[in-house]
């Protein structure tokens, strides 16, 4: 009897060991897991250090005894890599629409740009075009020269600017953290013992990768708009300046039009009944038979029936 108690002293220690040892090892997992995700982001500051470090030494550094202060400064715009987008809309009253809309197209080719949309639309008073073109962004004031010819009446032209290089380099940094917070958590999915706490590092992996990839998809999208600028460019020609000064009728114009509309309408509607004679043939043909043996059936009928005794 003494051996069998000290057996099972012996088993429940071994069970309390080791129920101790998993429960350790899911608080450790868990408080490495809490603080991944509490973890402090980058400081911006610090980040943008790094990449903007260039232009701040070279612009807070004297100029040498021969070298120009001009050389720093255009030194300066070389190392500072900005990312700017711009939009140009532009309208143009052209003389000749087929020949302006034939030289578009191969000035656009030779700026190394394309067309991302173009609508084109017909009216009694104007022919017009719709265009949105994109251009590398060293050929945008090219371009918009271009496209507004002295030759034709430009009616708008307006520029915009939009610098997004702080935006890129913020999410770059952001991703950059995000990456490394992936792989430690990818060093936790190696410790996992058991598939509860698999599924929530993985499922912590997963929310790190949709981040990394949407800013990823982020910075792709700004970097194409910045290398390639969008030229909102409209013009057309008028083909029947009388047709766009039509005002709007009066009252007893408007019942001129009714009557033209009423007696436009009426004659279709004969034209449609003239259409359909065969029906009417038919219907007339039917009527003459209906009056024709109408009165000998009744007589006939009437024949037929019994005499009743008064």
């Amino acid at each position: 009897m003494k051996f069998v108690n000290q057996g099972l002293a012996a088993l429940l220690l071994m069970t309390f060991t080791a129920c101790s040892q998993n429960s350790s090892a899911d608080t450790k997992l868990e408080n490495s897991i809490s603080s991944l995700k509490h973890e402090a982001p980058p400081d911006k500051h610090e980040e943008n250090k790094q990449v903007y470090g260039v232009v701040d030494s070279v612009t807070a550094s004297p100029p040498k005894n021969n070298q120009h202060p001009t050389a720093d400064k255009n030194k300066t715009k070389e190392d500072w890599d900005k990312k700017i987008i711009k939009t140009a809309d532009l309208s143009v009253e052209t003389k000749n629409y087929k020949a302006f809309n034939a030289l578009l197209r191969p000035g656009i080719k030779q700026l190394g740009g394309y067309i991302a949309q173009e609508e084109e639309n017909q009216s009694d008073y104007k022919i017009e075009n719709v265009i949105t073109i994109k251009v590398p962004v060293d050929q945008f004031d090219n371009a918009v020269t271009q496209f507004t010819p002295a030759s034709e009446k430009v009616l708008e032209k307006k520029i915009t600017s939009e610098d997004v290089t702080t935006e890129i380099v913020d999410t770059k940094s952001r991703m950059e953290a995000k990456k490394r917070i992936r792989e430690r958590y990818m060093d936790l999915l190696k410790q996992a013992k058991n598939m509860e706490e698999i599924l929530q590092v993985q499922g912590e992996i997963d929310g790190i990768q949709e981040d990394v990839e949407g800013a990823a998809g982020r910075i792709a999208y700004l970097g194409h708009s910045a290398a390639y600028s969008t030229i909102h460019l409209t013009f057309y020609q008028v083909l029947n300046p009388t047709a766009g000064n039509i005002a709007d009728p009066s009252y007893l114009s408007r019942i001129a039009e009714s009557f033209k509309s009423g007696s436009k309408w009426f004659g279709e509607l004969f034209i449609g009944l003239v259409a359909l004679w065969p029906l009417w043939v038919a219907i007339l043909v039917l009527w003459m038979l209906i009056r024709r043996y109408k009165p000998s059936f009744a007589k006939n009928h009437k024949t037929a029936l019994p005499e009743t005794k008064s």
